[in-house]
Protein backbone atom coordinates (compact mmCIF):
# COMPACT_ATOMS: atom_id res chain seq x y z
CA UNK A 1 0.00 0.00 0.00
CA UNK A 2 0.94 3.22 -0.89
CA UNK A 3 2.45 5.32 2.10
CA UNK A 4 0.05 8.52 1.75
CA UNK A 5 -3.14 5.82 1.72
CA UNK A 6 -1.96 4.23 5.46
CA UNK A 7 -4.90 5.60 7.47
CA UNK A 8 -4.21 7.69 10.26
CA UNK A 9 -5.28 7.34 14.19
CA UNK A 10 -4.88 8.19 17.69
CA UNK A 11 -5.06 6.95 21.09
CA UNK A 12 -7.72 9.91 22.59
CA UNK A 13 -6.77 10.24 25.84
CA UNK A 14 -3.44 11.16 24.93
CA UNK A 15 -5.02 14.27 23.91
CA UNK A 16 -7.06 15.13 26.64
CA UNK A 17 -9.75 13.75 29.43
CA UNK A 18 -12.67 14.44 27.74
CA UNK A 19 -14.31 13.20 24.53
CA UNK A 20 -14.62 16.80 23.38
CA UNK A 21 -10.90 17.40 23.51
CA UNK A 22 -9.98 13.90 22.28
CA UNK A 23 -11.87 14.33 19.56
CA UNK A 24 -11.10 17.93 18.53
CA UNK A 25 -7.47 16.58 18.50
CA UNK A 26 -8.19 14.24 15.62
CA UNK A 27 -10.42 17.03 14.14
CA UNK A 28 -8.09 19.15 13.93
CA UNK A 29 -5.23 16.92 12.42
CA UNK A 30 -7.73 15.51 9.80
CA UNK A 31 -7.76 12.16 10.80
CA UNK A 32 -10.54 9.57 9.82
CA UNK A 33 -9.94 7.28 13.33
CA UNK A 34 -9.65 7.69 16.58
CA UNK A 35 -8.28 4.10 19.25
CA UNK A 36 -10.45 4.58 22.47
CA UNK A 37 -8.85 3.76 26.21
CA UNK A 38 -10.61 5.79 28.44
CA UNK A 39 -12.87 8.82 29.11
CA UNK A 40 -12.09 11.93 31.65
CA UNK A 41 -9.86 9.12 33.40
CA UNK A 42 -12.47 6.64 33.47
CA UNK A 43 -11.39 3.40 31.36
CA UNK A 44 -13.96 2.38 28.27
CA UNK A 45 -15.83 -0.68 29.97
CA UNK A 46 -16.30 1.27 33.17
CA UNK A 47 -18.17 4.27 31.90
CA UNK A 48 -21.77 4.04 33.04
CA UNK A 49 -24.16 3.63 29.86
CA UNK A 50 -25.32 7.14 29.54
CA UNK A 51 -21.39 8.82 29.43
CA UNK A 52 -20.70 5.57 27.16
CA UNK A 53 -23.66 7.42 25.02
CA UNK A 54 -22.25 10.66 25.54
CA UNK A 55 -18.64 9.41 23.89
CA UNK A 56 -20.43 7.32 21.06
CA UNK A 57 -22.72 10.47 20.21
CA UNK A 58 -19.16 12.36 20.52
CA UNK A 59 -17.36 10.18 18.13
CA UNK A 60 -19.90 10.52 15.38
CA UNK A 61 -20.54 14.04 15.79
CA UNK A 62 -16.81 14.60 15.07
CA UNK A 63 -17.51 12.50 11.63
CA UNK A 64 -14.72 9.71 13.17
CA UNK A 65 -14.24 6.21 13.10
CA UNK A 66 -13.76 4.22 16.18
CA UNK A 67 -10.20 1.61 14.95
CA UNK A 68 -9.55 0.04 18.20
CA UNK A 69 -10.48 0.25 21.97
CA UNK A 70 -7.64 -0.09 23.69
CA UNK A 71 -8.12 -2.70 27.11
CA UNK A 72 -7.23 -3.41 30.82
CA UNK A 73 -7.08 -7.18 29.65
CA UNK A 74 -3.79 -8.59 31.08
CA UNK A 75 -1.93 -5.60 31.18
CA UNK A 76 0.56 -4.05 33.56
CA UNK A 77 -1.36 -3.51 36.37
CA UNK A 78 -3.04 -7.27 36.10
CA UNK A 79 -0.64 -10.06 37.17
CA UNK A 80 -1.17 -13.22 36.03
CA UNK A 81 -2.18 -14.30 39.91
CA UNK A 82 -4.75 -11.85 39.42
CA UNK A 83 -8.88 -12.45 39.19
CA UNK A 84 -9.10 -13.86 36.07
CA UNK A 85 -12.71 -13.12 36.12
CA UNK A 86 -12.13 -9.29 35.50
CA UNK A 87 -10.74 -10.19 32.38
CA UNK A 88 -13.63 -11.91 31.69
CA UNK A 89 -16.17 -9.21 32.40
CA UNK A 90 -14.72 -6.46 30.86
CA UNK A 91 -14.14 -8.42 27.36
CA UNK A 92 -17.75 -9.13 27.76
CA UNK A 93 -18.35 -5.18 28.54
CA UNK A 94 -16.62 -4.37 25.48
CA UNK A 95 -18.29 -6.88 23.04
CA UNK A 96 -21.14 -5.14 23.89
CA UNK A 97 -19.57 -1.66 23.18
CA UNK A 98 -17.68 -2.54 20.39
CA UNK A 99 -20.71 -3.33 18.37
CA UNK A 100 -21.77 0.10 18.82
CA UNK A 101 -18.95 1.60 18.57
CA UNK A 102 -17.91 -0.35 15.16
CA UNK A 103 -14.99 -1.53 16.06
CA UNK A 104 -13.75 -5.46 16.39
CA UNK A 105 -9.92 -4.88 17.61
CA UNK A 106 -9.46 -4.93 21.56
CA UNK A 107 -6.05 -4.17 22.72
CA UNK A 108 -4.88 -7.12 25.19
CA UNK A 109 -1.29 -7.67 26.88
CA UNK A 110 -0.15 -11.08 28.43
CA UNK A 111 0.45 -10.91 32.27
CA UNK A 112 2.66 -9.41 34.50
CA UNK A 113 4.56 -12.59 36.39
CA UNK A 114 3.66 -12.18 39.89
CA UNK A 115 6.09 -14.87 41.77
CA UNK A 116 5.43 -17.74 39.99
CA UNK A 117 7.74 -20.03 37.99
CA UNK A 118 8.52 -19.70 34.80
CA UNK A 119 6.82 -22.53 33.38
CA UNK A 120 3.95 -22.22 35.82
CA UNK A 121 3.19 -18.38 34.27
CA UNK A 122 3.81 -19.67 30.91
CA UNK A 123 1.13 -22.25 31.52
CA UNK A 124 -1.53 -20.07 33.26
CA UNK A 125 -0.64 -17.10 30.18
CA UNK A 126 -1.29 -19.86 27.51
CA UNK A 127 -4.54 -20.82 28.80
CA UNK A 128 -6.14 -17.80 29.71
CA UNK A 129 -5.31 -16.33 26.58
CA UNK A 130 -6.48 -19.45 24.98
CA UNK A 131 -10.01 -18.65 26.54
CA UNK A 132 -10.19 -15.08 25.95
CA UNK A 133 -9.73 -15.38 21.68
CA UNK A 134 -11.92 -18.19 21.95
CA UNK A 135 -14.68 -15.87 23.80
CA UNK A 136 -13.63 -12.94 21.24
CA UNK A 137 -14.04 -15.15 18.45
CA UNK A 138 -17.20 -15.95 19.22
CA UNK A 139 -18.46 -12.28 19.45
CA UNK A 140 -16.80 -11.61 16.42
CA UNK A 141 -13.89 -9.29 17.60
CA UNK A 142 -9.95 -9.79 17.25
CA UNK A 143 -7.57 -9.13 20.37
CA UNK A 144 -4.70 -7.52 19.41
CA UNK A 145 -1.68 -8.50 21.52
CA UNK A 146 0.78 -5.55 22.14
CA UNK A 147 4.39 -6.01 22.29
CA UNK A 148 4.64 -4.36 26.22
CA UNK A 149 3.81 -5.60 29.66
CA UNK A 150 3.69 -9.73 30.73
CA UNK A 151 4.83 -12.82 29.38
CA UNK A 152 5.26 -12.49 25.71
CA UNK A 153 5.47 -8.58 25.70
CA UNK A 154 9.20 -8.12 25.05
CA UNK A 155 10.35 -11.71 23.06
CA UNK A 156 9.08 -12.12 19.82
CA UNK A 157 9.68 -15.63 20.22
CA UNK A 158 6.88 -15.97 22.74
CA UNK A 159 4.79 -14.35 20.92
CA UNK A 160 5.06 -16.92 18.47
CA UNK A 161 4.85 -19.30 20.74
CA UNK A 162 1.45 -17.45 22.11
CA UNK A 163 -0.07 -17.18 18.24
CA UNK A 164 0.82 -20.61 17.56
CA UNK A 165 -0.74 -22.04 20.70
CA UNK A 166 -3.86 -20.39 20.58
CA UNK A 167 -4.24 -20.86 16.91
CA UNK A 168 -6.90 -18.73 16.51
CA UNK A 169 -8.49 -15.62 13.63
CA UNK A 170 -9.34 -13.88 17.30
CA UNK A 171 -5.52 -13.46 18.28
CA UNK A 172 -3.56 -10.77 16.20
CA UNK A 173 -1.01 -8.11 17.24
CA UNK A 174 -0.28 -5.05 17.70
CA UNK A 175 3.28 -3.33 17.11
CA UNK A 176 4.18 -0.42 19.24
CA UNK A 177 7.30 1.51 17.64
CA UNK A 178 8.45 2.90 21.07
CA UNK A 179 7.92 0.21 24.00
CA UNK A 180 11.18 -1.52 23.36
CA UNK A 181 13.25 1.25 25.69
CA UNK A 182 10.98 0.41 28.63
CA UNK A 183 11.18 -3.18 27.89
CA UNK A 184 14.71 -4.26 27.23
CA UNK A 185 15.04 -4.60 23.40
CA UNK A 186 14.76 -2.65 20.16
CA UNK A 187 11.91 -2.35 18.34
CA UNK A 188 13.27 -3.33 14.80
CA UNK A 189 14.83 -6.36 15.96
CA UNK A 190 11.45 -8.21 17.01
CA UNK A 191 9.70 -6.79 13.94
CA UNK A 192 10.49 -9.46 11.07
CA UNK A 193 9.29 -12.69 12.51
CA UNK A 194 6.24 -10.93 14.04
CA UNK A 195 5.47 -8.72 10.26
CA UNK A 196 2.44 -11.70 9.42
CA UNK A 197 0.85 -11.00 12.39
CA UNK A 198 0.03 -7.42 12.70
CA UNK A 199 -2.82 -5.90 11.84
CA UNK A 200 -2.38 -2.46 13.83
CA UNK A 201 0.53 -0.45 14.80
CA UNK A 202 0.84 2.21 17.45
CA UNK A 203 3.83 5.13 17.02
CA UNK A 204 5.94 6.38 19.91
CA UNK A 205 9.68 7.55 20.17
CA UNK A 206 11.90 7.69 22.99
CA UNK A 207 15.34 8.73 24.27
CA UNK A 208 16.99 6.83 27.22
CA UNK A 209 19.12 9.05 29.42
CA UNK A 210 20.81 7.41 31.92
CA UNK A 211 17.93 5.72 34.01
CA UNK A 212 14.96 7.02 32.68
CA UNK A 213 13.29 7.09 29.36
CA UNK A 214 11.80 10.35 27.75
CA UNK A 215 9.44 10.12 25.24
CA UNK A 216 10.18 12.16 21.92
CA UNK A 217 8.63 13.03 18.68
CA UNK A 218 8.10 10.18 16.07
CA UNK A 219 10.84 10.32 14.27
CA UNK A 220 13.30 12.43 17.20
CA UNK A 221 14.16 9.42 19.04
CA UNK A 222 16.23 6.17 19.49
CA UNK A 223 13.55 3.91 18.44
CA UNK A 224 13.90 3.73 14.38
CA UNK A 225 10.59 4.40 13.91
CA UNK A 226 11.21 5.77 10.11
CA UNK A 227 12.95 1.83 9.64
CA UNK A 228 10.18 0.36 11.04
CA UNK A 229 7.65 1.88 9.08
CA UNK A 230 9.50 0.91 6.12
CA UNK A 231 9.87 -2.40 6.88
CA UNK A 232 6.49 -2.39 7.35
CA UNK A 233 5.11 -0.96 3.90
CA UNK A 234 7.48 -2.99 1.99
CA UNK A 235 6.52 -6.60 3.35
CA UNK A 236 2.31 -4.90 2.86
CA UNK A 237 1.45 -3.53 5.85
CA UNK A 238 -2.16 -1.99 5.18
CA UNK A 239 -3.37 -1.28 8.45
CA UNK A 240 -3.41 2.15 10.69
CA UNK A 241 -0.89 3.78 12.26
CA UNK A 242 -2.16 5.22 15.43
CA UNK A 243 -0.16 7.93 17.70
CA UNK A 244 0.44 7.54 21.46
CA UNK A 245 2.98 10.16 22.28
CA UNK A 246 3.70 9.89 25.85
CA UNK A 247 5.22 13.38 25.67
CA UNK A 248 3.15 15.36 28.15
CA UNK A 249 0.91 12.30 29.76
CA UNK A 250 0.58 8.43 30.56
CA UNK A 251 -3.14 8.69 30.70
CA UNK A 252 -3.80 5.31 31.81
CA UNK A 253 -0.82 5.34 34.17
CA UNK A 254 -1.73 8.77 36.09
CA UNK A 255 -3.97 11.77 35.84
CA UNK A 256 -3.54 13.47 32.62
CA UNK A 257 -1.85 17.42 32.29
CA UNK A 258 -4.32 20.25 31.19
CA UNK A 259 -5.36 19.14 28.14
CA UNK A 260 -4.61 22.49 26.02
CA UNK A 261 -0.90 21.08 26.58
CA UNK A 262 -1.61 17.56 25.89
CA UNK A 263 -3.85 18.59 23.09
CA UNK A 264 -0.87 20.48 21.85
CA UNK A 265 1.68 18.11 22.34
CA UNK A 266 -0.61 15.17 20.74
CA UNK A 267 -1.00 17.58 17.57
CA UNK A 268 2.63 17.59 17.36
CA UNK A 269 3.44 14.69 17.16
CA UNK A 270 0.86 13.83 14.96
CA UNK A 271 2.45 16.16 12.16
CA UNK A 272 5.64 14.84 13.32
CA UNK A 273 4.39 11.07 11.78
CA UNK A 274 3.23 12.77 8.76
CA UNK A 275 6.66 14.77 8.16
CA UNK A 276 8.16 11.09 8.96
CA UNK A 277 5.69 9.66 6.50
CA UNK A 278 6.37 12.49 3.53
CA UNK A 279 9.98 11.92 3.78
CA UNK A 280 10.02 7.83 3.85
CA UNK A 281 7.58 8.70 0.42
CA UNK A 282 9.83 11.37 -1.13
CA UNK A 283 12.84 8.77 -0.69
CA UNK A 284 10.81 6.04 -2.12
CA UNK A 285 9.68 8.01 -5.39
Amino acid sequence: MPVDTLPLCGIGDEAGASAAVQTGALNELGWPLIELRSVDGTALADLGEAAFADLAGAVHAAGLRVHCVDSRIANWARPVTGDFDDDLRELDVLAERCARLGTRYVRVMSYPNDGLRPGAWRAVVLRRMAALAARAERAGLVLLHENCAGWAGASADRMLQLLRYVDSPALRLVFDTGNGPAYGYRALDLLPALTPWIEHVQIKDAVVEGDEIRYTLPGHGECRVADCLRHLLDRGYTGALSIEPHVKVRPHESATAGDDETRAAFVACGRALEELLGRIRKAAA
